[in-house]
């Protein structure tokens, strides 16, 4: 099956053809470091995570760029505000986010570009587009002229006579149209500047990342990606000066993520509603958010809350209990029962293709994934050995590791109660063999309201974590 991709661009579903084959040009946009990263940032990633980790098990080679914003209005009045050199501030926070993906088994993108050490690049594209007309200058600001794109607004469906200054967009009386937007602003006492031929100043937000994929990728790259925030302004100019520049298409595929929602209101730092990577990582695991993405539409809201990351972690642990050991003493499972265990293996393999390669229904292949443990569940219950298993736990492992999931233990005191279960088990064996059930029952159903589940066969106990 071919692998297909939403398109907004087109606004449809299309079959994925490189621009070279086997080869994957993606770029997705990085955050602005003004402060630290929350758990928006790390969905995002996430979601071009389990993309690139994707396109990669299908055999691509993935040149995977992410960026960082490190010279911006947000960053120079944060560091402002502290009394801060604004490099120093950009690259604390920097260093911070790189923790914070490494955290979260992000696999780190082929570079990470700033827009500090991308001057050189982002001056002479700027002086390109005003040599071809699409940029003029005006006292040591350079901006774009919307009106000479003809196609200017296509990504986001917006027409120019309907367009009201917007996030990031300037108003100024010296512009030709309010919707021009800054390539290049002027110096300003107190802040970054670098040497450029309409004088002293510092690139504005849009242009980085076109000149920044320029100089990595090239003209022309496959997949650009970002949060569904970015479609306009950020992702329609990109468009609009990298195209004008080269006349050629930009992106061939264009990939945006829905919105994290906190209590059903979109997380945001104007709002202060936000919790922080590190603040959520003290209280769940990294597979909890992974698990949380993976089981939605990656274009759609993400409901973010105490329930959802609860039931997270529930099948998270039934995911998990597919690499149980066999019971004890078991002898082997019937032919029958073997049999349709390698079937549920292959059928979990085709089913995992088949939804991933459908614009990457991370939901739908996961469903896959519980259909093949509940089988080996039963297989292990039916005296599978733990040789007869391997094959399946295999597979169990090789399609979670592709979605980035490390199956850890989700509850921190657990592997320190490990040994008192044991003894618990003990003694409840104990009581069985004197016949003494009603003591052996009120071990069993107090371990399970403490989260303990016990299967109890003819060769003895085995327990696990609900």
């Amino acid at each position: 099956m071919t692998i297909k991709i939403y398109n907004t661009l087109t606004r449809k579903k299309e079959e994925l053809e490189t621009l070279e084959p086997g080869i994957v040009k993606m770029y997705v946009c990085g955050p602005t470091v003004y402060s630290k990263a929350h758990v928006g940032h790390a969905m995002s990633a996430m979601v071009f995570d389990i993309i690139r980790r994707y396109l990669e098990y299908r055999g691509y080679e993935m040149r995977y760029l992410m960026n960082f914003t490190d010279v911006d209005d947000k960053i120079i009045a944060r560091a402002n505000a502290q009394g801060a050199d604004p490099f120093q501030l950009a690259e604390g926070y920097i260093r911070d986010y790189e923790q914070n993906l490494s955290d979260l088994n992000i696999k780190p993108a082929t570079f990470n570009p700033r827009a500090t050490q991308e001057i050189d690049q982002i001056i002479e594209m700027i002086a390109g587009l005003v040599e071809k007309g699409y940029a003029y200058p005006v006292d040591g600001d350079v901006y774009f002229r919307v009106t000479k794109d003809e196609d200017y607004g296509r990504l986001s469906g917006r027409k120019i006579e309907d367009m009201q200054a917007g996030s990031r967009i300037d108003i100024d009386d010296r512009k030709e149209h309010p919707m021009d937007f800054a390539l290049w602003k002027a110096a300003r006492p107190g802040e970054p500047a670098w040497e450029s031929p309409w004088g002293k100043g510092r690139p504005g937000w849009h242009i980085e990342c076109s000149a920044m994929n320029l100089h990595h990728h090239g003209e022309q790259i496959d997949i650009h990606g970002g949060g569904n925030d970015l479609v306009f302004p950020h992702h329609e100019n990109e468009i609009a000066q990298t195209e004008s520049l080269t006349g050629k298409p930009f992106a061939r595929y264009w990939v945006h993520n829905g919105m994290l929602q906190l209590g059903g209101e979109k997380m945001s730092k104007s709002t202060g509603n936000l919790v922080s990577i590190e603040e959520f990582l003290s209280n769940y695991s990294a597979d909890t958010l992974r698990f949380t993405v993976l089981n939605a539409n990656y274009r759609g809201p993400l409901t973010f809350n105490d329930d959802v990351l609860a039931q997270s972690e529930n099948a998270l642990n039934r995911l998990a209990s597919g690499f149980r050991p066999a019971l004890p003493g078991a002898k082997g499972a019937t032919v029958d029962v073997l049999a349709s265990l390698a079937k549920q293996v292959e059928e979990t393999q085709t089913s995992f293709i088949n939804n991933m390669d459908d614009d990457f229904n991370s939901a739908g292949a996961l469903g896959s994934l519980f259909d093949l443990v509940r089988v080996i569940n039963q297989a292990r219950t039916s005296g599978a050995t733990n040789e007869e298993l391997q094959p399946a736990q295999g597979k169990i492992r090789e399609l979670t590791s592709v979605f980035g999931l490390v199956l850890a233990e989700t509850k921190g005191s657990e592997s320190q109660a490990d040994a008192f279960i044991d003894l618990l088990l003990d003694l409840r064996a104990s009581l069985r063999k004197d016949k003494l059930w009603a003591y052996s029952d009120l071990i069993r159903d107090r371990l399970k309201e403490l989260g303990v589940t016990l299967e109890d066969s003819k060769d003895g106990t085995t327990w696990r974590w609900d």
